[in-house]
């Protein structure tokens, strides 16, 4: 990133190491309760019951199973990574005549039926199906879902908020399928499936999938590797403690909006956000991905975040630029089930 972003390390504000993380950690929410239900309940979250109704909607049946999983972020140090409280949602129901059948809202045109075969070429999909297909495969080669799937996903950011979608994607269908072949009241194996999709998916971000498969509220995941044997690679967990609304500060995603002409140069007007952030309190800025994008993740003191946005938002007004966005990011808990 250009000179003006800070990286965070263990001596930042709120962050301390805490023990070994638990591979089955995170609860799986109201699990006796059946998905189909879902689209009807008033008291459950909207999203939720958005998907779970879509799944009906495009595929005839209710959902099996409605997982979400959380967006998740680097916090600048290698290995560490936590979650938002922003969720992506996947609804699924099982099928026996090797089928799968994908949509999602974001792409409404471009729903498909597909043949799930095991092994060879895949067949043509729709750009954005081609991911969740690639994983629906290594899935049914692991035993869950061989007779096929209906699955329906849905997020809550779009790709303009800057945060990675698609390893919370990845995350909340490889739950949902997994999960109506699991034993009731029983979690699927989160470590398993965190190796099929880095098997599945080699170009992800392995680090941000396991965030969103093992995290925990107020705290960061530590990933590391245990030394190499026979057996394959093993990852060792630690959590770490971050919590910024504990210690007085809040934690805040700029993004920035296209600019009218789309002549923007991200890196150069990230930078100079972040500048005019720092000047007004902020205590430091990363960025929340490995690849340079649209956004930051900014630490600043609860008292000056008001401060923050007015000179971040009157510096772009004032050269005629759209003023960025400022999401509040909780830090949340792993992926769950919802129904």
């Amino acid at each position: 990133m250009a000179t003006g972003l800070a990286e965070p390390g263990l001596a930042e504000p709120g962050l301390a190491v805490t023990g070994l993380a638990e591979p089955g950690s995170g609860g799986t929410g109201p699990a006796a309760l059946s998905g189909g239900d879902l689209a009807r309940r008033a008291t459950a979250d909207p999203l939720f019951r958005l998907v779970a109704y879509a799944l009906e909607a495009a595929h005839g049946r209710p959902p099996a199973a409605v997982w979400s999983a959380p967006y998740t972020f680097h916090l600048g140090s290698p290995g560490l990574v936590a979650a938002a409280g922003w969720p992506v949602a996947a609804a699924a129901a099982p099928r026996t005549d090797g089928m799968v059948r994908l949509s999602s809202l974001a792409h409404p045109a471009d729903g498909c039926d597909l043949p799930l075969t095991l092994s060879g070429p895949p067949p043509a999909t729709p750009a954005w199906a081609a991911r969740p297909y690639a994983l629906l495969r290594a899935l049914a080669r692991a035993g869950y879902g061989r007779g096929g799937t209906d699955l329906h996903v849905q997020g809550s950011l779009t790709q303009a908020a800057g945060l990675a979608t698609e390893e919370a994607a990845d995350c909340a269908v490889a739950l949902a399928v997994a999960d109506v072949h699991t034993p009731p009241g029983e979690d699927p194996d989160r470590a398993l499936l965190a190796r099929l999709m880095e098997e599945a998916l080699p170009d992800g971000d392995d680090a941000l999938r396991r965030g969103a498969l093992f995290a925990r509220p107020g705290r960061a995941l530590l990933l590391g590797h245990r030394p190499a044997g026979p057996e394959p690679r093993r990852h060792r967990q630690r959590y770490v403690a971050f919590d910024p609304a504990g210690s007085g500060s809040r934690l805040v995603l700029l993004a920035l909006r296209p600019d009218p002409d789309g002549t923007q140069d991200r890196t150069a007007e990230l930078a100079r956000a972040v500048g005019c952030a720092r000047r007004a309190g902020a205590l430091s800025a990363w960025p929340p991905g490995q690849r340079p994008g649209r956004s930051v993740l900014v630490l600043l003191p609860e008292a000056r975040l008001t401060a923050v946005r007015a000179a971040v938002a009157e510096d772009f007004r004032n050269r005629g630029l759209p003023v960025p966005r400022f999401l509040n990011i909780t830090v949340a808990g792993p992926a769950r089930r919802e129904a």
